[in-house]
């Protein structure tokens, strides 16, 4: 508990003494014996009133200030109204006394709102772990000597210094040291990641053992960590459906009680029907129960609680609204590059036509490919082992997703696919070998082809698995690469469905064809990692980007982000999700029943304030511990 809970609780455990000690003394018969009849019924009046302005003080001013605003209508206005009723009875003192009862309804209230208090800083705790990824300074060289600086006063490219103990401030690449990062709070892996030279690293992960020398690649405002704390502050603003539909609900149900419990307790004793006591006393217990403190408060905290669950996996939901549409997807739609496989790409044959060089074939295609960052490129440029001059190259420019194309010392080279050589009418053929096929043709001639094989992750067939185990009808993958290699993944993986030799959009296309044979009520996920991923992420009902090794783009356009690029970490979500909405849903058919119950019984007189204060307080609490389980979540 922090301070001003701590102070919030012991104002509460002297109120209950006191009210327990006054409650004993009344129930002696101490008070009529002291002070006679009606004597005794105002001195419990004044003993009871003690408790009850220790404990509900605020609320009563919380109350006070809505009503001046003109927005009276919630549960500090109902509450208030409720036992300063149950207290207004002392001016019906032949009646049974209610000071009690008054008292009673705003100490257990309080103890529900410190309760729910409690609930919610323990559900952001996991929130608040991951606010804690924030660095407060860098260290960068000068003159020798380590100087801290804020984080976003150090330039890209400039080196800084991370020592053991301390969290990554900045993206970059290690240039000197090795040490193991422990990235749990990015990713929940528990095991530490071994980084040396060359290794590219997060800002977030704590450095765990040797010093590391770090060459920033990206502004502080542009790293993982300052996105992820964006993700995370904005998260609760988006909210979901259901929860916004309690929200509208309370709007209107609350003051259509509180008229309802005043016609109660006034239209009855006009018509002759009882005792005005009688009648008022009902109209406050009604109102009582009628505050709808569990479904206002469970809803959200179940949600919130979700999300906070989900980043303890290392998966971050962007809204309660992604958590709720996450539960209902049916069909899961994926890249094949950098999501299903490693993105990991190696050469593994060069076949050129007769007469020809390899190294001539792997020379042209690694100067033509140069200017590339694409996985692809780099492994053509990996594979070469000469230099690569490039004052030699001339007019590189990407050819739509089917390849490049470059003037290579004044011969135009292509690199790329089949619909490339197609295009440019250059004769081709195919190989037996599976994998991606890079043909090579120099001033219109066919001079070979590059064989390239992607490594498949090592958990994308359990992620398959588990999807199909979880109810998803479908699991689809769109592809750039060629039909053979795209159908031989999705046999090692067991895909439903395959859509192959892509352009950026097709795969829209593609999406919009799946979205429109949907059930009704059923979702599709989009899961992809690229720069021109970004337009299906945004198109698909979810979209759930790779968040480690994921470009920009895609992060910005998903909807879940996965911090360690496991596909199968989209089970847990989707898990998480489900078990979250059903939570939502027995808190509300569990409040709704609860109340709607008691609600009858005090209209006929049958319900008295004391299950009044059950039916608020008491379905309040246990729809908060229920809701504090969507925090609860199983790392596989």
């Amino acid at each position: 508990m922090n301070k001003k809970q701590r102070r919030w609780r012991n104002r509460i455990v002297i109120a209950l003494v006191i009210f327990f000690t006054v409650l004993a003394v009344e129930q002696s018969g101490l008070l009529s014996t002291l002070f006679g009849t009606p004597g005794d019924v105002y001195a419990s009046f004044a003993l009871f009133l003690v408790p009850y302005l220790i404990a509900g003080y605020k609320t009563l001013l919380e109350a006070a200030r809505n009503i001046r605003r003109g927005d009276p209508f919630d549960e500090a206005f109902l509450m208030s109204v409720a036992s300063l009723g149950a207290f207004a009875m002392v001016f019906f003192p032949e009646t049974e006394p209610h000071m009690a009862e008054g008292a009673a309804v705003m100490l257990f209230y309080q103890v529900g709102e410190l309760f729910q208090s409690y609930a919610v800083g323990q559900s952001r705790k996991s929130i608040a772990a991951m606010m804690d990824i924030a660095p407060e300074y860098t260290n960068v060289e000068k003159d020798g000597e380590l100087v801290e600086l804020d984080p976003a006063e150090v330039a890209v490219g400039e080196t800084i210094v991370v020592k053991p103990g301390e969290r990554m401030p900045i993206d970059g690449v290690v240039t000197e040291g090795t040490s193991q990062l422990d990235t749990a709070a990015l990713t929940g892996e528990s095991v530490p990641r071994h980084v040396g030279p060359g290794a590219n690293v997060v800002s977030g992960c704590v450095n765990m053992t040797g010093v590391l020398r770090v060459r920033t690649t990206k502004p502080y405002g542009e790293s993982t960590v300052a996105r992820i704390l964006e993700l995370v502050e904005n998260a609760s603003e988006k909210k979901a459906r259901t929860e916004n539909f309690i929200t509208r609900f309370a709007r209107v149900y609350t003051p259509v009680v509180t008229v309802s419990a005043a016609l109660l307790a006034v239209v009855p004793p006009l018509a002759g029907l009882g005792a005005w006591s009688d009648w008022i006393l009902r109209g406050l217990t009604f109102l009582v129960v009628s505050c709808p403190c569990a479904l206002v408060i469970s809803v959200p905290l179940s949600f919130f609680g979700g999300i906070g669950g989900a980043s303890n996996l290392g998966i971050l939901v962007k809204g309660s609204n992604y958590l709720e549409l996450l539960a209902h997807v049916d069909t899961a739609v994926f890249d094949k590059t950098g999501t299903l496989t490693s993105g990991t790409f190696n050469v593994v044959a060069v076949h050129p036509e007769s007469g020809v060089d390899p190294d001539y074939v792997l020379s042209m295609a690694a100067h033509a490919e140069s200017f590339s960052d694409h996985p692809i490129a780099v492994s053509v440029r990996a594979a070469y082992s000469g230099d690569i001059d490039r004052e030699k190259i001339e007019d590189t420019r990407e050819e739509s997703g089917h390849g490049v194309s470059a003037r290579v010392s004044e011969h135009l080279v292509l690199v790329g696919n089949d619909r490339l050589m197609a295009e440019h009418g250059t004769a081709w053929h195919n190989c037996d070998l599976t994998g991606t096929i890079l043909h090579v043709a120099v001033d219109g001639e066919y001079v070979g082809h590059i064989v390239i094989a992607d490594v498949v992750k090592e958990d994308a067939a359990t992620a398959i698995a588990d999807l199909h185990a979880a109810g998803v009808r479908r699991c689809v993958m769109l592809t750039g690469d060629r039909q053979d290699v795209a159908e031989a993944v999705a046999s090692r993986l067991g895909i439903d469905e395959v859509r192959a030799q892509l352009l950026p959009q097709d795969k829209v296309e593609a999406v919009e064809h799946l979205l429109k044979s949907e059930k009704d009520g059923a979702r599709l996920a989009f899961v992809g990692d690229g720069i021109n991923d970004a337009p299906v992420l945004m198109r698909a009902d979810v979209g759930i980007a790779m968040g480690a090794m994921g470009s920009d783009a895609a992060i910005e356009a998903a909807d879940v982000v996965l911090m360690d690029d496991k596909p199968s970490k989209i089970a847990q979500a989707m898990r998480v999700a489900r078990k979250t909405m059903r939570i939502v849903w027995e808190n509300i058919v569990f409040a709704l029943g609860v109340k709607l119950l008691i609600l009858v019984l005090a209209a006929f007189g049958i319900a008295n304030m004391w299950l009044a204060v059950f039916g608020d307080v008491g379905v309040a609490m246990i729809a908060i511990l229920n809701a504090m389980r969507c925090m609860r979540v199983e790392r596989d």
